[in-house]
Protein backbone atom coordinates (compact mmCIF):
# COMPACT_ATOMS: atom_id res chain seq x y z
CA UNK A 1 0.00 0.00 0.00
CA UNK A 2 2.92 2.47 0.78
CA UNK A 3 4.32 1.71 -2.02
CA UNK A 4 1.46 2.24 -3.96
CA UNK A 5 0.81 6.01 -2.75
CA UNK A 6 5.11 6.46 -3.69
CA UNK A 7 3.82 5.73 -7.11
CA UNK A 8 0.85 7.40 -7.37
CA UNK A 9 2.88 10.64 -6.35
CA UNK A 10 5.73 10.39 -8.63
CA UNK A 11 3.01 10.02 -11.71
CA UNK A 12 0.82 13.00 -10.69
CA UNK A 13 4.00 15.05 -10.00
CA UNK A 14 5.86 13.97 -13.34
CA UNK A 15 2.65 14.97 -15.42
CA UNK A 16 2.30 18.30 -13.39
CA UNK A 17 5.95 19.09 -14.53
CA UNK A 18 5.50 17.82 -18.24
CA UNK A 19 2.53 19.73 -19.03
CA UNK A 20 3.95 22.63 -17.72
CA UNK A 21 6.77 22.67 -20.64
CA UNK A 22 6.12 24.16 -23.92
CA UNK A 23 6.72 21.84 -26.83
CA UNK A 24 8.24 23.18 -30.10
CA UNK A 25 6.47 21.40 -32.58
CA UNK A 26 8.20 22.22 -35.62
CA UNK A 27 11.00 24.55 -36.92
CA UNK A 28 10.85 25.53 -40.81
CA UNK A 29 12.21 27.44 -43.44
CA UNK A 30 10.08 30.01 -45.07
CA UNK A 31 10.11 32.96 -46.90
CA UNK A 32 13.78 33.84 -45.48
CA UNK A 33 12.54 33.63 -41.61
CA UNK A 34 12.81 30.48 -39.73
CA UNK A 35 9.73 29.57 -38.17
CA UNK A 36 9.16 28.39 -35.19
CA UNK A 37 5.68 26.44 -34.11
CA UNK A 38 4.82 25.89 -30.58
CA UNK A 39 2.06 23.29 -29.28
CA UNK A 40 0.60 26.41 -27.33
CA UNK A 41 0.55 29.56 -26.84
CA UNK A 42 4.13 31.09 -25.14
CA UNK A 43 5.47 34.25 -23.62
CA UNK A 44 8.17 35.94 -25.14
CA UNK A 45 10.36 36.46 -22.00
CA UNK A 46 10.99 32.35 -22.22
CA UNK A 47 13.30 33.35 -24.91
CA UNK A 48 16.64 34.76 -24.23
CA UNK A 49 18.19 36.34 -27.54
CA UNK A 50 22.47 36.62 -27.61
CA UNK A 51 25.17 37.00 -30.28
CA UNK A 52 28.53 34.95 -30.27
CA UNK A 53 31.29 35.60 -32.09
CA UNK A 54 34.26 33.89 -33.85
CA UNK A 55 32.55 32.79 -35.23
CA UNK A 56 29.35 35.14 -35.64
CA UNK A 57 26.13 33.31 -34.17
CA UNK A 58 22.70 34.24 -33.35
CA UNK A 59 21.81 32.43 -30.48
CA UNK A 60 17.91 32.00 -29.06
CA UNK A 61 17.54 29.96 -25.68
CA UNK A 62 13.95 28.70 -25.24
CA UNK A 63 13.25 28.26 -21.88
CA UNK A 64 10.40 25.83 -20.32
CA UNK A 65 10.44 24.33 -23.50
CA UNK A 66 11.53 20.76 -25.38
CA UNK A 67 11.46 19.68 -28.64
CA UNK A 68 8.20 17.97 -29.47
CA UNK A 69 10.55 14.79 -31.23
CA UNK A 70 14.01 14.20 -32.75
CA UNK A 71 13.41 14.87 -35.92
CA UNK A 72 12.04 18.78 -34.96
CA UNK A 73 14.88 21.05 -36.70
CA UNK A 74 16.90 18.71 -38.55
CA UNK A 75 18.58 19.07 -41.66
CA UNK A 76 18.07 22.70 -41.78
CA UNK A 77 19.72 24.27 -44.76
CA UNK A 78 20.00 27.90 -45.98
CA UNK A 79 22.09 30.35 -48.69
CA UNK A 80 21.93 32.60 -46.24
CA UNK A 81 23.85 30.85 -43.28
CA UNK A 82 26.69 28.55 -42.69
CA UNK A 83 24.56 26.49 -40.19
CA UNK A 84 21.24 26.23 -38.42
CA UNK A 85 20.78 24.10 -35.68
CA UNK A 86 17.97 23.26 -33.01
CA UNK A 87 18.71 20.93 -29.87
CA UNK A 88 18.00 20.17 -26.11
CA UNK A 89 20.70 22.39 -24.79
CA UNK A 90 19.14 21.30 -21.64
CA UNK A 91 16.68 19.79 -19.78
CA UNK A 92 14.17 22.33 -20.41
CA UNK A 93 15.98 24.38 -22.81
CA UNK A 94 15.78 24.56 -26.27
CA UNK A 95 18.84 26.27 -28.63
CA UNK A 96 18.47 27.56 -31.83
CA UNK A 97 22.05 28.67 -33.21
CA UNK A 98 22.22 30.68 -36.78
CA UNK A 99 25.46 30.88 -37.59
CA UNK A 100 26.30 33.33 -40.43
CA UNK A 101 30.01 34.28 -40.68
CA UNK A 102 29.34 38.28 -39.79
CA UNK A 103 26.86 40.16 -38.40
CA UNK A 104 23.51 41.43 -39.38
CA UNK A 105 20.33 42.47 -37.69
CA UNK A 106 18.13 40.29 -36.69
CA UNK A 107 14.43 41.34 -34.96
CA UNK A 108 12.70 38.27 -34.48
CA UNK A 109 9.12 38.93 -33.93
CA UNK A 110 5.39 37.39 -32.81
CA UNK A 111 3.04 37.56 -35.93
CA UNK A 112 0.09 39.44 -35.17
CA UNK A 113 -2.64 36.88 -33.66
CA UNK A 114 -0.23 33.93 -33.76
CA UNK A 115 0.11 33.11 -30.71
CA UNK A 116 2.12 29.83 -30.50
CA UNK A 117 4.41 31.52 -33.40
CA UNK A 118 8.05 32.69 -33.65
CA UNK A 119 9.76 34.18 -37.01
CA UNK A 120 13.64 34.89 -36.91
CA UNK A 121 14.13 36.77 -40.00
CA UNK A 122 17.76 34.86 -41.51
CA UNK A 123 20.18 37.62 -43.66
CA UNK A 124 19.93 38.64 -46.84
CA UNK A 125 23.18 38.62 -47.77
CA UNK A 126 24.49 35.34 -49.28
CA UNK A 127 27.09 33.33 -47.29
CA UNK A 128 30.52 31.73 -48.70
CA UNK A 129 30.50 28.40 -46.51
CA UNK A 130 33.81 27.83 -48.33
CA UNK A 131 35.40 31.05 -46.44
CA UNK A 132 37.69 32.49 -49.13
CA UNK A 133 39.47 35.70 -48.47
CA UNK A 134 39.02 38.28 -51.32
CA UNK A 135 41.80 40.61 -51.71
CA UNK A 136 41.64 43.72 -53.51
CA UNK A 137 44.37 46.12 -55.03
CA UNK A 138 43.83 49.94 -53.72
CA UNK A 139 42.63 50.82 -57.54
CA UNK A 140 39.91 48.78 -57.47
CA UNK A 141 38.97 49.34 -53.29
CA UNK A 142 38.90 53.28 -54.83
CA UNK A 143 37.07 52.46 -57.92
CA UNK A 144 34.35 50.73 -55.57
CA UNK A 145 34.20 53.52 -53.40
CA UNK A 146 33.10 55.82 -56.13
CA UNK A 147 30.85 53.47 -58.05
CA UNK A 148 29.29 53.03 -54.50
CA UNK A 149 29.11 56.66 -54.02
CA UNK A 150 27.48 57.24 -57.84
CA UNK A 151 24.75 54.65 -57.11
CA UNK A 152 24.09 56.34 -53.42
CA UNK A 153 23.71 59.78 -55.54
CA UNK A 154 21.68 58.45 -58.28
CA UNK A 155 19.28 56.53 -55.98
CA UNK A 156 18.68 60.11 -53.79
CA UNK A 157 17.89 61.20 -57.08
CA UNK A 158 15.28 58.82 -58.27
CA UNK A 159 14.21 58.53 -54.77
CA UNK A 160 12.89 61.93 -54.72
CA UNK A 161 11.36 62.13 -57.97
CA UNK A 162 9.83 58.88 -56.81
CA UNK A 163 8.07 59.72 -53.54
CA UNK A 164 7.91 63.71 -53.72
CA UNK A 165 3.92 63.46 -53.92
CA UNK A 166 3.98 60.87 -50.68
CA UNK A 167 3.25 62.66 -47.90
CA UNK A 168 4.19 61.85 -44.05
CA UNK A 169 2.35 62.87 -41.11
CA UNK A 170 4.80 63.53 -37.92
CA UNK A 171 3.00 63.67 -34.56
CA UNK A 172 4.81 64.86 -31.38
CA UNK A 173 3.07 64.34 -28.75
CA UNK A 174 1.80 66.46 -25.84
CA UNK A 175 2.83 69.86 -25.45
CA UNK A 176 1.29 73.06 -24.20
CA UNK A 177 0.52 73.11 -20.75
CA UNK A 178 0.72 69.02 -21.08
CA UNK A 179 4.45 68.29 -20.38
CA UNK A 180 3.46 64.39 -20.46
CA UNK A 181 5.79 62.47 -18.41
CA UNK A 182 8.46 63.86 -16.46
CA UNK A 183 11.80 62.38 -15.02
CA UNK A 184 15.00 63.62 -13.52
CA UNK A 185 13.19 67.21 -14.47
CA UNK A 186 13.35 66.38 -18.54
CA UNK A 187 10.12 66.44 -19.64
CA UNK A 188 8.23 64.26 -22.50
CA UNK A 189 7.33 67.13 -24.39
CA UNK A 190 10.87 68.72 -25.18
CA UNK A 191 11.95 65.56 -26.30
CA UNK A 192 9.62 64.02 -28.68
CA UNK A 193 9.17 67.77 -30.55
CA UNK A 194 13.30 67.57 -30.92
CA UNK A 195 12.99 63.54 -32.30
CA UNK A 196 10.12 64.30 -34.52
CA UNK A 197 12.40 67.53 -36.11
CA UNK A 198 15.07 64.85 -36.73
CA UNK A 199 12.26 62.34 -37.94
CA UNK A 200 11.18 65.11 -40.46
CA UNK A 201 14.91 65.65 -42.00
CA UNK A 202 15.22 62.37 -42.71
CA UNK A 203 12.64 61.42 -44.35
CA UNK A 204 12.91 64.58 -46.60
CA UNK A 205 15.82 63.57 -47.30
CA UNK A 206 14.90 60.54 -48.23
CA UNK A 207 12.37 62.19 -51.36
CA UNK A 208 9.26 62.50 -49.24
CA UNK A 209 7.12 65.19 -48.19
CA UNK A 210 6.39 65.80 -44.12
CA UNK A 211 4.02 67.69 -42.26
CA UNK A 212 4.51 68.16 -38.40
CA UNK A 213 1.31 68.38 -36.40
CA UNK A 214 3.45 70.79 -34.30
CA UNK A 215 6.51 72.50 -35.05
CA UNK A 216 6.37 74.59 -31.32
CA UNK A 217 5.13 73.95 -27.34
CA UNK A 218 1.95 73.96 -28.49
CA UNK A 219 -1.30 71.48 -27.18
CA UNK A 220 -3.29 69.75 -29.84
CA UNK A 221 -6.78 68.50 -28.81
CA UNK A 222 -7.95 64.85 -29.53
CA UNK A 223 -9.96 66.37 -32.51
CA UNK A 224 -7.03 68.05 -34.32
CA UNK A 225 -5.33 65.10 -34.14
CA UNK A 226 -7.22 62.19 -35.09
CA UNK A 227 -8.10 63.54 -38.74
CA UNK A 228 -5.10 65.12 -39.50
CA UNK A 229 -3.50 62.25 -41.79
CA UNK A 230 -6.60 62.16 -43.46
CA UNK A 231 -7.22 65.78 -43.95
CA UNK A 232 -3.26 66.72 -45.20
CA UNK A 233 -3.63 62.90 -47.82
CA UNK A 234 -0.67 60.83 -45.80
CA UNK A 235 0.38 57.85 -46.58
CA UNK A 236 1.46 57.38 -42.96
CA UNK A 237 0.87 58.55 -39.83
CA UNK A 238 3.38 58.53 -37.04
CA UNK A 239 2.97 59.39 -33.27
CA UNK A 240 6.41 59.92 -31.42
CA UNK A 241 6.00 59.72 -27.17
CA UNK A 242 8.45 58.29 -24.43
CA UNK A 243 7.47 56.24 -22.06
CA UNK A 244 7.58 55.98 -17.82
CA UNK A 245 6.96 54.12 -15.24
CA UNK A 246 6.24 54.23 -11.05
CA UNK A 247 9.56 55.10 -8.89
CA UNK A 248 9.82 51.29 -7.83
CA UNK A 249 10.12 49.92 -11.91
CA UNK A 250 11.94 52.77 -12.67
CA UNK A 251 15.61 51.43 -13.17
CA UNK A 252 14.76 47.89 -14.81
CA UNK A 253 12.07 49.74 -17.27
CA UNK A 254 13.90 50.60 -20.49
CA UNK A 255 13.48 50.16 -23.84
CA UNK A 256 11.82 51.32 -27.37
CA UNK A 257 8.21 49.89 -28.19
CA UNK A 258 6.38 50.51 -31.20
CA UNK A 259 2.78 50.31 -30.99
CA UNK A 260 -0.78 50.24 -33.39
CA UNK A 261 -4.22 50.22 -32.71
CA UNK A 262 -5.70 47.12 -31.45
CA UNK A 263 -7.76 46.30 -28.56
CA UNK A 264 -5.48 44.33 -25.93
CA UNK A 265 -5.87 42.57 -22.80
CA UNK A 266 -1.82 42.67 -22.16
CA UNK A 267 -1.87 44.47 -18.66
CA UNK A 268 1.26 46.61 -19.62
CA UNK A 269 0.03 48.15 -22.83
CA UNK A 270 -3.12 49.00 -21.49
CA UNK A 271 -1.50 51.03 -18.51
CA UNK A 272 0.51 52.90 -21.21
CA UNK A 273 -2.08 53.31 -23.75
CA UNK A 274 -4.18 54.88 -20.30
CA UNK A 275 -1.30 56.83 -19.76
CA UNK A 276 -0.78 58.74 -23.43
CA UNK A 277 -4.76 58.84 -23.59
CA UNK A 278 -5.29 60.96 -20.07
CA UNK A 279 -4.07 64.03 -21.75
CA UNK A 280 -5.44 63.87 -25.38
CA UNK A 281 -8.92 63.29 -23.87
CA UNK A 282 -9.30 66.28 -21.95
CA UNK A 283 -12.75 67.79 -22.86
CA UNK A 284 -13.70 64.49 -24.62
CA UNK A 285 -16.79 63.03 -23.19
CA UNK A 286 -15.73 58.94 -22.47
CA UNK A 287 -18.39 57.73 -24.28
CA UNK A 288 -18.03 59.24 -27.49
CA UNK A 289 -14.35 58.30 -27.17
CA UNK A 290 -15.45 54.63 -26.34
CA UNK A 291 -17.63 54.34 -29.21
CA UNK A 292 -15.29 55.78 -31.91
CA UNK A 293 -11.84 54.16 -30.77
CA UNK A 294 -14.64 50.70 -31.04
CA UNK A 295 -15.59 51.42 -34.10
CA UNK A 296 -11.88 52.48 -35.49
CA UNK A 297 -10.91 49.13 -34.29
CA UNK A 298 -13.60 47.27 -35.83
CA UNK A 299 -13.75 48.59 -38.84
CA UNK A 300 -10.44 50.20 -39.72
CA UNK A 301 -9.03 49.10 -43.31
CA UNK A 302 -5.78 49.67 -42.40
CA UNK A 303 -4.54 47.38 -39.15
CA UNK A 304 -2.88 44.63 -40.77
CA UNK A 305 -1.05 47.38 -43.15
CA UNK A 306 -0.09 49.36 -39.26
CA UNK A 307 1.60 46.15 -38.37
CA UNK A 308 3.65 45.75 -40.89
CA UNK A 309 4.47 49.63 -40.66
CA UNK A 310 5.45 48.94 -37.41
CA UNK A 311 7.37 46.11 -37.53
CA UNK A 312 9.70 47.59 -40.13
CA UNK A 313 10.19 51.28 -37.93
CA UNK A 314 10.84 48.99 -34.51
CA UNK A 315 13.32 46.76 -36.61
CA UNK A 316 15.29 49.43 -37.81
CA UNK A 317 15.36 51.84 -34.52
CA UNK A 318 16.68 48.89 -32.65
CA UNK A 319 19.04 47.92 -35.22
CA UNK A 320 20.56 51.72 -35.63
CA UNK A 321 21.03 52.18 -31.71
CA UNK A 322 22.74 48.84 -31.05
CA UNK A 323 25.34 49.61 -33.48
CA UNK A 324 26.58 52.36 -30.84
CA UNK A 325 25.03 51.20 -27.74
CA UNK A 326 24.97 48.55 -25.86
CA UNK A 327 21.85 46.91 -23.78
CA UNK A 328 19.16 48.44 -26.00
CA UNK A 329 15.95 46.78 -25.00
CA UNK A 330 13.86 45.67 -27.96
CA UNK A 331 10.24 46.14 -26.73
CA UNK A 332 8.76 44.95 -29.75
CA UNK A 333 5.63 45.54 -31.59
CA UNK A 334 2.35 45.69 -29.35
CA UNK A 335 -1.10 46.74 -30.13
CA UNK A 336 -3.17 48.80 -27.82
CA UNK A 337 -6.21 51.09 -28.11
CA UNK A 338 -4.11 54.42 -28.26
CA UNK A 339 -7.20 57.39 -29.20
CA UNK A 340 -4.30 59.29 -31.10
CA UNK A 341 -4.17 56.71 -33.42
CA UNK A 342 -8.35 56.81 -33.94
CA UNK A 343 -10.00 58.23 -37.00
CA UNK A 344 -6.99 57.96 -39.68
CA UNK A 345 -7.74 55.49 -42.63
CA UNK A 346 -4.04 54.49 -43.31
CA UNK A 347 -1.26 53.13 -41.41
CA UNK A 348 -0.99 54.70 -38.27
CA UNK A 349 1.85 53.85 -35.11
CA UNK A 350 2.77 54.92 -31.99
CA UNK A 351 6.57 54.81 -31.34
CA UNK A 352 7.73 55.08 -27.80
CA UNK A 353 11.84 55.92 -27.80
CA UNK A 354 12.23 54.97 -24.30
CA UNK A 355 11.69 55.15 -20.87
CA UNK A 356 12.02 59.08 -19.17
CA UNK A 357 12.13 57.59 -15.67
CA UNK A 358 15.30 55.22 -16.07
CA UNK A 359 18.28 57.49 -15.37
CA UNK A 360 20.40 55.62 -17.87
CA UNK A 361 18.22 55.61 -20.65
CA UNK A 362 16.86 59.33 -19.89
CA UNK A 363 20.78 60.57 -20.09
CA UNK A 364 20.93 58.98 -23.94
CA UNK A 365 17.67 60.06 -24.99
CA UNK A 366 18.41 63.84 -24.39
CA UNK A 367 21.82 63.38 -26.74
CA UNK A 368 21.88 64.38 -30.24
CA UNK A 369 23.34 61.15 -30.87
CA UNK A 370 20.84 58.93 -29.86
CA UNK A 371 17.82 61.28 -31.25
CA UNK A 372 19.68 61.08 -34.20
CA UNK A 373 19.48 57.28 -34.69
CA UNK A 374 15.87 57.23 -33.67
CA UNK A 375 14.97 59.41 -36.06
CA UNK A 376 17.13 57.75 -38.58
CA UNK A 377 15.55 54.23 -38.28
CA UNK A 378 12.08 55.65 -38.17
CA UNK A 379 12.74 57.20 -41.33
CA UNK A 380 14.26 53.85 -42.79
CA UNK A 381 11.47 51.80 -41.70
CA UNK A 382 8.90 54.08 -43.31
CA UNK A 383 11.11 53.59 -46.60
CA UNK A 384 11.27 50.09 -46.60
CA UNK A 385 7.35 49.28 -45.30
CA UNK A 386 6.34 51.93 -48.27
CA UNK A 387 8.84 50.12 -50.90
CA UNK A 388 7.23 46.90 -50.33
CA UNK A 389 3.98 48.01 -50.22
CA UNK A 390 4.37 49.12 -53.86
CA UNK A 391 5.66 45.57 -54.45
CA UNK A 392 2.82 44.40 -53.04
CA UNK A 393 0.48 46.44 -54.77
CA UNK A 394 1.81 45.51 -58.05
CA UNK A 395 1.53 41.72 -57.06
CA UNK A 396 -2.16 42.10 -56.46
Amino acid sequence: MKLLKIFLLFIIASTTLFSSVTLLKKVELRKGELRLEFNRSYDKKQIRHFALRKPYREVFDIHNTRLANARVGKNLKSSHCRSLRVSQYKKNVVRVVIETGKSYFCTPYKPLFSYRYYHIPLPKFIVDKRKKKVKRTAKKVKKSKQKKAYLITKRKARNSKYHKNELIVIDAGHGGHDAGAIGGGKREKDLVLQIAKKVAKEIKRRGYSVYLTRSTNRFLKLSQRTRIADKKGSVAFISIHANSVPKRNRLTAHGVETFFLQNTRDAKSQRIAARENAAVLKGAGSRLSKRVIIDSVLNGPKIVQSNKLAIDVQRRIIANLRRYYKGVRDGGVRHAPFYVLVGASRPSILVEVGYISNPKERKRLFTQKYQKLIAKGIAEGVDSYLNNRKKEIDIE
